[in-house]
């Protein structure tokens, strides 16, 4: 192998210093290997010490008109390609050549010293990359300013989206679902109004304090216990199967007979009724209330098997359910089912010691010796006008003893069926995040907890317990578990969930009116399956008798606990008839 001897040359000895020897030096040889050594063909541009020296190349900084681009190959144009053949060897270094000149020491001056420009692709101008490039940076004022608009813009756009998805969360699965009628609307009836839900935002009424007319039956003192649950130390929810509840319509109240005979209001509902009329705009599920004009009283009912009877759930929810009657998760299984559970729920919290406060009088709808539920009815009277009284029955289920005081309590219970249609499970979140788990269920069950809400103001409820049940298994209807027990006041938990009291009693205020200039007869308020507006028919006056023919509920389904085969809890087969026994008006 051959390799070719590689010559590195002559490397003059610099006696002086560091360096290639001066050209002034008194050695002429230093000199000639030095302009020796030079490679050929490679000059250097002159420069003077008096000139500034910037960048080869400033990419960052902007132009003040970049259209005006200069032509290519001036000084002027970063870009242009240096010519280096204008340039000899020997004039590379003139000042070498010729020994140097101290004057221009003298004209040395400091290199441009200013920082450089900020890049625009910071975040500081991420609000302007719209903006023309051109444009040099605001004022640190004015930059201040801007953004500040523009977050108020962005606030407003965020604000109407969300005002239009919150007043159309219920469209979508309006145009999903198909929802039923509650009552049939038969071809004789005649329409005599219908309202939207748009008019009753609108208005308000204030109302003066109650006046307790009546207090009857007893209450069992609640459990302490129950508000120390969690869902690691959940307990399994019991049956009640011998305690009957009572689910009597206004018109059937032998009270409130009494009191209509002696004149003591003109109007006359209950609870359940009042609440359904005041809390219609966040209704989604149609509903009906029989409205019966008997010379100058007014009596607001409900049908036999009502769907107010029933607890819906999911109601408000964009998450349609399955539409067929017979499955465990459609509406109808699921109203049957929270209806089973809460009233099952409000006797498994009592303490159940025998201890019981009694009032003036007993149950007006028990019999003699018959095991009732524990319950109080609160007949309560309010003044609408000059001469016209509001008279209505209202449900207590507990009372506690708080401070050496009596608090009357309202106990109810939301229940979980399967945390994929409400995207949160309850055993994992309630522990941790009970806020999350309660907004979830304000936007999947606006209406009922509003209507438990107005319940509790009516009855004037020093507390509202509410229960978070679950079932053990999510195809499992039948056996529940109750996770957690929270406790609210009736007033607080109104204006945390925007319930206005002077909207409510504005509503009823406004359909008493309507209905005090009707004729006498019997009338139907029916909310609309498919659009957020009322109803008002006319009917016959034997309508909804036992004899009428068309009923939107038949008898044999009214409330009644969820069937369950006998393997599940070794049921005997009489099961479901006292079930429904223990529920029935």
């Amino acid at each position: 192998m051959v390799v070719d001897s590689f010559e590195v040359g002559v490397v003059p000895f610099n006696p002086d210093g560091w360096g290639p020897p001066d050209a002034s030096s008194d050695s002429a040889t230093a000199t000639a290997l030095a302009a020796v050594n030079l490679l050929p063909n490679v000059p250097f541009a002159s420069f003077s010490r008096s000139e500034k020296l910037g960048r080869v190349a400033d990419w960052t900084r902007a132009l003040a008109n970049p259209s005006a681009r200069p032509p290519t190959g001036s000084k002027s144009d970063p870009t242009a390609v240096f010519d280096f053949s204008a340039f000899a060897v020997d004039d590379a270094f003139p000042l070498a050549a010729s020994g140097g000149n101290p004057d221009e020491d003298s004209a040395f001056r400091l290199v441009d010293g200013k920082p450089p420009p900020r890049p625009k692709f910071g975040p500081k101008w991420r609000g302007n990359q719209h903006h023309n490039r051109s444009q040099l940076p605001q004022r640190k004022d004015e930059e201040v300013e801007a953004r500040k608009r523009e977050a108020e813009k962005e606030r407003a756009r965020r604000d109407r989206l969300y005002n239009l998805k919150r007043n159309n969360a219920n469209q979508q699965r309006r145009e999903s679902a198909v929802f039923k009628s509650s009552v049939d609307i038969q071809p004789e009836w005649n329409m005599l109004d219908q309202i939207p839900f748009s008019t009753f935002s609108k208005l308000s009424f204030s109302v003066q304090e109650p006046e307790d007319l009546l207090l009857c039956g007893g209450l069992e003192y609640y459990d302490r216990s129950y508000d120390r649950l969690t869902p690691k130390n959940e307990r399994r929810l019991e049956r009640f199967k011998n305690r009957n509840f009572f689910k009597v319509t206004t018109s059937d109240d032998p009270v409130i007979r009494r009191l209509a005979k002696e004149d003591k209001a003109t109007v006359f509902a209950t609870d359940a009724i009042l609440a359904a009329l005041m809390c219609a705009p966040r209704s989604v599920y149609s509903w009906d209330i029989v409205i019966q004009r008997v010379g100058n009283k007014l009596f607001f009912d409900k049908r036999d098997g009502s769907q107010l009877d029933l607890l819906s759930v999911h109601e408000t929810s964009q998450e349609p359910l399955p539409e067929a009657k017979d499955d465990i998760n459609s509406a109808y299984s699921l109203g049957v089912e929270a209806a089973y559970i809460n009233q099952n729920f409000s006797q498994q919290v009592l303490a159940r010691d025998g201890n019981k406060v009694t009032f003036e009088e007993p149950n007006p709808f028990a019999n003699e010796g018959e095991e009732i539920a524990s319950v109080a009815y609160r007949y309560r009277r309010w003044k609408l006008d000059d001469d016209m009284y509001l008279v209505a029955r209202c449900e207590l289920q507990s009372v506690v003893e708080a401070n050496n005081q009596r608090q009357l309590l309202t106990l109810n219970a939301l229940n979980e069926f399967d945390p994929k249609y409400s995207g949160i499970d309850w055993r994992q979140k309630l522990d941790t995040q009970r806020g999350a788990v309660l907004a979830t269920e304000l936007k999947n069950n606006a209406n009922k907890l509003a209507k438990w809400t107005a319940q509790a103001l009516l009855a004037n409820a020093d507390m509202m317990k509410i229960g978070f049940v679950s079932r053990v298994h999510p195809r499992d209807h039948f056996n529940h578990v109750i996770l957690t027990v929270l406790g609210y006041k009736p007033r607080d938990f109104a204006a945390q969930i925007n319930l206005n009291t002077s909207n409510m009693w504005g509503i009823v205020k406004s359909l008493v009116d309507l209905c005090m200039k009707l004729n006498e007869g019997k009338y139907v308020l029916v909310k609309d399956p498919s659009k957020p507006q009322v109803r008002i028919y006319e009917v016959p006056p034997d309508a909804f008798e036992n004899d009428y023919v068309e009923e939107a509920i038949p008898e044999e389904e009214q409330i009644q606990p969820p069937e369950e085969n006998a393997e599940a809890d070794g049921a005997s087969t009489n099961e479901s008839e006292d079930k429904k026994a223990d529920t029935q008006a």
